[in-house]
């Protein structure tokens, strides 16, 4: 019985995620209360309070549902034992791109970190752990550009932190522009070309290099 409990939770758990990306896709989430989610999913207030304590707390639990795997996979990249990190960080970021294409659940979720949330008073503690996680994730990416370097697939003189942040903009850059206008983007057919042509620019241009120390 006990088994059969923690599933059923789990189960509403699940239920009111789902709800709240449907609410604050629809509403924005300044204008979504935990009530709004409530109604929406056919539960009371108290069975969302058992759950989350509030909706900055339920915000993160969505986020992190759909983007964490992302954290793992960049992992890879920076492994000392991948032999090709390179390519793997091209073609991590190419299915990222893709797959908000194909996976309506992680477009869902990225429409409302890009357009449909405001930065507002009562957000603040969502702000301030999106900022560590921007920041984090270059991190993530630089050590992947990193361990390029090291095994010679980059210029050594590469500045990767600036790569790394180069990257990040792209990314989300792209993102936005399907979000916003998906008839002018083929992400199928441009992401692979867009993130081949900036590791070329990795490659090739004097700006990406670090620069030189003062005399």
């Amino acid at each position: 019985m006990a088994r059969r409990t923690k599933e059923e939770a789990q189960a509403t758990r699940s239920l009111i995620l789902d709800t709240a990306e449907r609410t604050f896709s629809e509403n924005g989430v300044s204008h979504t209360s935990l009530s709004d989610i409530a109604v929406a999913a056919g539960l009371t207030r108290g069975a969302i309070y058992w759950h989350f304590k509030n909706k900055c707390e339920l915000f993160s639990a969505m986020v992190d549902r759909e983007l964490l795997p992302l954290d793992e996979l960049l992992a890879t990249t920076f492994d000392t034992r991948e032999a090709d990190p390179l390519q793997r960080l091209r073609d991590i970021i190419v299915g990222c791109l893709c797959d908000m294409m194909r996976n309506p659940r992680r477009r869902t979720i990225v429409e409302i970190l890009l357009l449909k949330w405001e930065h507002t008073k009562d957000m603040q503690p969502v702000i301030d752990r999106k900022q560590v996680n921007v920041r984090q994730g270059i991190e993530r990416m630089q050590r992947g550009l990193d361990n390029a370097v090291a095994k010679a697939q980059l210029p050594a003189a590469l500045d990767t932190h600036r790569a790394a942040q180069f990257l990040h903009a792209l990314i989300v850059g792209v993102m936005s522009d399907y979000l916003t206008a998906s008839e002018h983007l083929d992400i199928l057919v441009e992401a692979p070309r867009l993130i081949d042509g900036y590791l070329d620019m990795l490659r090739l241009s004097p700006a990406m290099r670090r620069s030189a120390a003062p005399a």
